[in-house]
C-alpha cells in the first residue's frame, strides 16, 4: 500500500538536477513488475512527476478532497498560455478531481475524506484497502501482472 502526498516535490529544473526524472522512471519500472498486489492512495495534492509512478498500482484510490495530476494548474497554464493567470482554466481542463479521474480510468475509487484524522476515517480507509487487497490477493501472479498491464494501457482511453 502506497500512501503519498507529493505536494512537496521539487519543481522544474531543480528536480531534474536532483535526478528525479530517472528516479521516477526507475520507480515506474519497479512498481509495474511487483509480483504482489499494490494499492495506492492519493492524499492531499499530487501534482508532480512522482504522481506518475502511483498510476502503476493495481488499484489507485483517492480521497474525495485530494487532487492528482502530473502538473500543477499553475505550471500547466504557464506551459500552455505563458501565464499563471489562467490556472483556474487549466485546473478545469486537467480534470484533477477523483470523479474526473475515475471517468478516465486513472483512479479506481474515491474514499470519503470526511473525518480525516479521526479513528473513524482510519478504519474506513483500512477497510477499503483490505477489500481491495483481498480481491487482488485472490489472483495468481500471472493474472495480477496481466491485469495491471491492461489497466495501465487503457488509462485515458475512451474506447477501452
Amino acid at each position: 500500500v502506497t500512501l503519498v502526498d507529493t505536494s512537496g516535490a521539487y519543481p522544474g529544473m531543480e528536480a531534474e538536477e536532483r535526478g528525479q526524472g530517472a528516479a521516477i522512471a526507475d520507480d515506474i519500472m519497479a512498481m509495474s513488475g511487483l509480483t504482489v498486489p499494490e494499492v495506492s492512495v492519493i492524499m492531499g495534492e499530487g501534482g508532480s512527476g512522482g504522481a506518475l509512478a502511483l498510476a502503476t498500482a493495481d488499484r489507485v484510490l483517492m480521497l474525495s478532497d485530494a487532487v492528482y495530476s502530473v502538473v500543477s494548474p499553475e505550471s500547466c497554464a504557464t506551459i500552455l498560455w505563458k501565464s499563471q493567470k489562467r490556472a483556474a482554466e487549466a485546473a478545469d481542463a486537467l480534470g484533477i478531481t477523483a470523479k474526473a479521474l475515475m471517468r478516465l480510468g486513472i483512479v479506481d475509487g474515491e474514499v470519503d475524506a470526511e473525518g480525516l484524522g479521526t479513528s473513524e476515517f482510519a478504519w474506513r480507509l483500512a477497510d477499503r484497502i483490505h477489500d481491495e487487497l483481498t480481491e487482488l490477493g485472490a489472483m495468481g501472479t500471472d493474472e495480477l501482472l496481466a491485469a495491471r498491464y491492461k489497466r495501465f494501457r487503457k488509462i485515458g482511453r475512451y474506447d477501452a
